[in-house]
């Protein structure tokens, strides 16, 4: 069985544990491991980061001017992306993208 020393507070070893074969006796996968600790990692986000699209914004309900005759590159709102204070096209949303631990992969050791 493997062994482990238990030392006080000041550094002097104190007594020394028997751990479980069964636990600690096996060499871990490393794939595994990797995958469980990307998994914790990406659950720890919050997720609440986004951005609003030209739908989102308020404002921007009528044509900023006319189709035609103007001269002017054609414009259907003032919220669009191009627009200063427009919506961001493509943006960041509060998606999360966590993997999902797959239940078997815990016993793969």
């Amino acid at each position: 069985m493997p062994k482990i020393d238990v030392y006080d507070i000041n550094g002097k070893k104190v007594k020394e544990l028997e751990l479980n074969e069964a636990v600690f006796g096996i060499e871990p996968n490393e794939a595994v491991v990797h995958s469980v600790l990307v998994n914790f990692l990406a659950n720890q986000r919050q997720g609440t980061q986004s951005t609003k699209t030209r739908s989102e914004v308020s404002g921007g309900g009528r044509k900023p001017w006319r189709q035609k005759g103007t001269g002017r590159a054609r414009q259907g709102s003032i919220r669009a992306p191009q627009w200063i204070k427009g919506g961001i096209a493509l943006g960041p949303n509060h998606v999360l993208t966590n993997t999902r631990k797959q239940e078997r992969k815990k016993t793969c050791y």
